[in-house]
């Protein structure tokens, strides 16, 4: 988004504002009152106070008009720019309501993992238990023979803790 620098009405925009005034107000009926008692008193006649007052009504309607449009166009474009400034707004939100989705998503996928991984961790524990159970409960004469077994355990506690290390190495690299 642009900065936008203080505003500082022109000369127009400050005419405007005066003339909407009530200082205005009371200048233009003390002005009209004045012309009517120019006639009043004889001091101008009837007819030039009328033309020389219409004629100078005329022309400020005129230049009103004219500064009227100018500020009412003036706001037009600072409407534009406030409109450009929403929609950029809004073009932000919705782009962070996406990413919300995708950490979202993340977390989920997050979780999932965590969870395999605890299993993973429980299936090892199990094996680690089993392995000592197996060596308390053993004769001696009978270790010999149960060698092959231990030596499965072992390689499936192996993979297990590769596994766990693989899924932790894929959670750092997703990160």
């Amino acid at each position: 988004m642009r900065t936008r620098t203080p505003y500082v009405p022109n000369v127009i925009e400050r005419v405007v504002a005066s003339i909407g005034s009530v200082g205005s107000l009371a200048i233009h009926t003390v002005a009209f009152a004045s012309f009517f008692l120019l006639a009043v008193f004889g001091i101008l006649s009837w007819e030039l106070m009328l033309l020389v007052l219409t004629t100078i009504l005329s022309l400020e309607a005129i230049y009103l008009a004219i500064f009227i449009q100018i500020t009412v166009n003036k706001h037009t474009q600072s409407l534009r720019e406030v409109e450009e400034d929403i929609d950029e707004i809004q073009e932000d939100v919705e782009e962070l309501g996406e990413d919300m989705e995708d950490i979202q998503e993340d977390l989920e996928e997050i979780s999932e993992d965590i969870e395999e991984i605890s299993e993973d961790i429980d299936e090892i524990q199990e094996d680690v238990e089993e392995l000592n159970e197996d060596d308390d409960d053993e004769p001696a004469a009978k270790k010999s023979g149960k060698k092959q077994s231990k030596e499965e355990t072992l390689e499936q506690l192996t993979r297990d803790v590769a596994r766990v290390l693989a899924d932790l190495e894929a959670l750092k690299a997703g990160k």
